[in-house]
């Protein structure tokens, strides 16, 4: 078969003829040849068609279109542990939902999971990562100090971060307009930490304890602050390197002092050790710790001397009818959503909103309406401020009972 070239006037479309015979005249016949030329057409590209539907190359940009891949950071090793798994069941309960619900901007969400072991090297390391990997939109990270190291890289990189724990000032003060968080602020904390020392504990022994930890001394050093400016002043400000020897001497010498009320900012499974060495030692303080001992492993490392033990930490969105499903969900699945748990999901949440809201995945975009618009996360109805702070209702003082925490009563 010879297939022969046609002129093409205006309007007509391209094809080929059957031979160079011209096809013999019948009734219709100009239909017939147009379907032959269509019918010659389609056979042409039918084949090509099929392969590019088989090339792997054509399918995984198709793919790669239809997804958005969301780096998240958390502690999967080393002191926060608990924390970060937290943080990282909210994420991932709240990329399921969006999923369900259509995505984000249309598109599918993936998570890239990396720990940075609440180090500030580790989680800069991570937001290289994230570069490298054209991940523009982060959750995380959990640990203040990791949250400052790595933000600078995402402020460079014109990367989104938005944060569910880190709680230091710095962070939003800097000024980033892509950097977020859904969580408080420590100087806010430190500064109900001073009214309630004031107020419940003003003519009482006293002391201001903190570890090596930057989280610690900070929150130690900024409630000292303002519990002086109150006209208050400590009886004893102390630090000291976590150890079971070093612990112990610390609760004698705490004993000796005759210290009634013991503040301290470290995690979880220090404050858990104080505590418990302390009554194993017959010193039962009133304890008074801070957002990071807010999980279960506090009670669990302190056993029955936890009771009593006071922690300001945030609303508890788990008892708020914003996030009553959501709630409901994770007790389905066997989950107590306490903690951070509900502040990961809001965090990936917020970004969800404000892509669909916008219509976009675009950092810069994304940030902006973060920060002009109001969202109803499970946090209730929310926005940023023009530090990226969120607007939602802050710290609370809540007390531990039978291995759990409720808010404190007058």
């Amino acid at each position: 078969m010879k297939i022969g070239r046609v002129a093409l006037g205006p309007g007509q479309l391209c094809g080929a003829t059957l031979g160079d015979r011209p096809a013999p005249a019948r009734p219709g016949g100009g239909r017939l040849r147009t379907r032959l030329l269509a019918l010659s057409l389609a056979a042409l590209l039918l084949p090509a068609a099929a392969a590019r539907a088989q090339d792997p190359q054509t399918q995984g940009a198709s793919d790669a279109a239809a997804t958005v891949t969301i780096g998240v950071a958390v502690p999967r090793s080393g002191a926060y542990v608990a924390v970060g798994e937290q943080v990282l069941r909210g994420i991932e309960a709240a990329a399921r939902d969006a999923n369900i619900r259509g995505g984000l901007d249309g598109r599918k969400i993936l998570l890239d999971v990396q720990d940075d072991a609440c180090d500030s090297n580790t989680a800069v390391a991570v937001a290289n990562h994230f570069v490298r990997q054209g991940v523009r939109l982060v959750v995380g990270h959990v640990c203040s100090n990791a949250s400052i190291a790595a933000s600078e890289v995402y402020a460079q990189n014109g990367g989104l971060m938005i944060t569910a724990a880190s709680v230091a000032a710095r962070l939003t003060d800097r000024g980033f307009p892509t950097i977020f968080r859904v969580c408080g602020r420590d100087d806010d904390q430190a500064r109900l930490s001073a009214a309630v020392l004031a107020e419940r504990f003003r003519d009482r022994k006293i002391a201001l304890i903190q570890d090596t930890s930057p989280a610690s001394r900070n929150l130690a050093a900024a409630t000292k602050d303002n519990l002086n400016r109150i006209g208050i002043n400590e009886t004893l400000s102390v630090a000291f390197s976590p150890s079971e020897a070093d612990n112990a001497a610390l609760v004698d010498r705490l004993k000796g002092a005759g210290i009634e009320v013991v503040y301290y900012g470290g995690d979880a499974a220090e404050m858990g050790r104080l505590v418990r060495i302390a009554a194993e030692r017959g010193f039962r303080p009133q304890w008074f710790g801070t957002s990071a001992i807010a999980t279960p492993d506090f009670a669990k490392i302190a056993g029955p001397a936890s009771n009593g033990v006071l922690m300001t930490f945030y609303l508890d969105p788990s008892r708020q009818p914003a996030a009553a499903e959501v709630v409901k969900a994770f007790r389905a699945e066997g989950v107590d959503p306490t903690g951070s748990t509900i502040y990961g999901y809001a965090a990936l949440q917020a970004l969800v909103a404000a892509g669909n809201f916008a219509r976009t995945t675009d950092p810069k975009r994304l940030s902006a309406t973060l920060h002009a618009e109001r969202f109803d996360l499970v946090l209730g109805t929310v926005g940023f401020d023009a530090k990226g702070d969120v607007t939602a209702q802050g710290y609370v003082l809540y007390v531990w009972k039978d291995g759990a925490f409720t808010p404190a009563g007058k």
